[in-house]
């Protein structure tokens, strides 16, 4: 055998044992802290890779404030830009869309879409076409700690209306106990009660209307009276120590360690309060419970009238065919059934709540089958100009270094030079 021969053959075989290098890279853009969440994603991945030979499929982290401030730029360069990214739809996905950094996979995604939920599938698109394809819903609650409660005397079935749940929280201070724990560092999580407020007192069309221009727009009484509520909790002191700078994770980790009542926060909460925990256990399940944002005597608004999300994966203009393949395989009924019965999240699929074993992710889920109005979270709905001011005056507002009248004038202003 001659040695160029030798060579050729020499080359084959260290081709044929070398590791292989894919061919295609999907890349994953997500905000998800939980590991049950994270553990089922990496699966559905494996699973995909092994019936796609040549297609490497990577899901990457930001966290939540660092997602939103570095995705923009991620996206106007295609070297940075990921073929697909965690959503909340509304506004900020409108926006994204306008731009051209999303792609129609209207025909693509239409056998997926036909068991899901109609609004969740409704909420990522743009102008009819499918950006995107959601995986679960979710909402906004107050968990609370039974044990402090006890504790304090309080009772959460007794908070039915805005005047209980501050008569709670005066309790829990007489008991030494902080009442609440919130991530304010962050801003958006004070927006929750800023949000909550505007629909408990304006109702169902409060939002919109203020969209609309009408009443004065966002300057109207609603939104104002909705500042004024935020800062009477506010001036009882009800928050942790350092709260204007505590990040999400950490005041979640608060109330793992017990040193707080409540936390106003959305579904993910019950997977991340005890790795966030200092202990790392957290509180046990059974000893957390979950009560709806309770009503303003005279409001418009309803007990079941909700607030939350709807999350998904949206497709970027770049990316390859084979990502749009693999959010289709991510998005079989099979996978929400795991989500639910793992506890990870509740699925689109309504199918999927029967497998739900988690008692609070079942809380959850009944509030939300139960919901007589669903509001997308107001950050995301208005746009990030917008929402990004919804965010900045809930904290002045609360911290008091901004008038309710002037924080409703602020985002009007934001939304004429929209």
């Amino acid at each position: 055998m001659s040695f160029r021969r030798l060579t050729i053959t020499a080359a084959c075989f260290a081709a044929l044992t070398a590791p292989a290098v894919a061919d295609t890279t999907v890349t994953v853009l997500h905000v998800s802290q939980d590991k049950t969440t994270q553990d089922l994603w990496d699966q559905i991945a494996k699973d995909f890779e092994a019936e796609h030979k040549g297609v490497k499929v990577e899901f990457k982290y930001l966290e939540n404030e660092a997602f939103k401030a570095k995705l923009p730029t991620m996206l106007q360069s295609d070297d940075s830009r990921p073929s697909l990214f965690y959503s909340w739809g509304g506004g900020v996905m409108d926006a994204q869309a306008k731009a051209g950094f999303l792609k129609d996979i209207t025909a693509d995604v239409a056998s997926v879409e036909a068991n899901m939920a109609p609004t969740a599938v409704s909420a990522f698109k743009e102008d009819g076409k499918a950006v995107g394809v959601p995986f679960d819903e979710g909402v906004v609650s107050f968990f609370y700690n039974k044990k402090l409660f006890e504790k304090a005397g309080v009772k959460a079935e007794d908070i039915k209306t805005w005047d209980d749940f501050l008569s709670a929280v005066k309790k829990l201070k007489a008991a030494g106990i902080t009442p609440i724990s919130v991530g304010a560092g962050e801003k958006w999580p004070m927006h929750f009660y800023y949000s909550y407020l505007v629909m408990r007192i304006g109702g169902e069309h409060a939002l919109a209307d203020a969209k609309a221009g009408k009443d004065g727009g966002f300057k109207n009484p609603t939104f104002v009276e909705a500042g004024k509520r935020l800062r009477e909790l506010a001036a009882l002191e009800p928050f942790q120590p350092g709260w204007l700078t505590t990040k999400h994770a950490d005041s979640t980790g608060i109330f793992g360690d017990g040193k707080a009542a409540m936390e106003l926060m959305g579904e993910w909460f019950i997977g991340m309060q005890a790795p966030t925990s200092a202990s790392g256990k957290g509180q046990p399940e059974d000893d957390i419970g979950l009560f709806s944002f309770p009503v303003v005597a005279g409001g418009k608004g309803k007990a079941t009238d909700t607030l939350g999300g709807v999350n998904g994966f949206l497709v970027t203009k770049t990316a390859p065919p084979e990502a749009v393949e693999f959010l289709k395989f991510f998005s079989q009924e099979k996978f929400a059934e795991d989500a639910a019965a793992g506890g990870a999240y509740i699925p689109v699929y309504t199918s999927a709540e029967a497998s739900i074993k988690d008692p609070l992710v079942k809380q959850v889920g009944a509030e939300l089958a139960a919901t007589s109005y669903h509001q997308n979270f107001f950050d995301q709905d208005l746009g990030p100009s917008v929402g990004r001011v919804i965010n900045d005056i809930s904290v002045a507002v609360a911290a008091g270094e901004m008038t309710p009248e002037a924080a409703a004038a602020a985002i009007q202003e934001a939304a004429d030079q929209q």
